[in-house]
């Protein structure tokens, strides 16, 4: 009996180093992939995008497509396609009227995430 449960004890634990070392191997290799592939958006082609049927909008150093979410939105259109082409994430943040969005919201926003804004090259 004593033989049995050490034979399984040591099973145990080398499948769990297994997944531990397997799971250090992968992910790393997968981020840098997934971050390398990434489209990056720069903020003149965010620029051309200023339109309610071709929204785009940086929030956070991501861009978003939101052109097919403006219908849904509970507030009036012009709310959020004033900022259409734009750096908009203190306005996100705020609500423009000091109030954050909700954690809903931002679970949302992830649906319509485009790709990265480009970081602004010096002059």
């Amino acid at each position: 009996m004593r033989r049995l449960y050490l034979s399984t004890t040591v099973v145990f634990w080398l499948l769990v180093a297994a997944f531990w070392i397997g799971g250090g191997w992968l992910s790393p290799a997968g981020e840098s992939a997934a971050i390398a592939t990434e489209r990056l958006i720069t903020a003149k082609e965010l620029s051309k995008h200023t339109e309610p049927g071709n929204c785009w909008m940086a929030i956070r150093g991501s861009v978003y497509d939101l052109s097919a979410y403006l219908p849904q939105h509970p507030s009036p259109p012009e709310i959020v396609t004033s900022w259409c082409g734009k750096e908009a994430t203190e306005a996100y943040d705020t609500k423009t009227k000091g109030r954050p969005h909700s954690p809903y919201a931002d679970e949302l926003l992830a649906n319509y995430r485009i790709g990265m804004l480009a970081p602004a090259k010096p002059r």
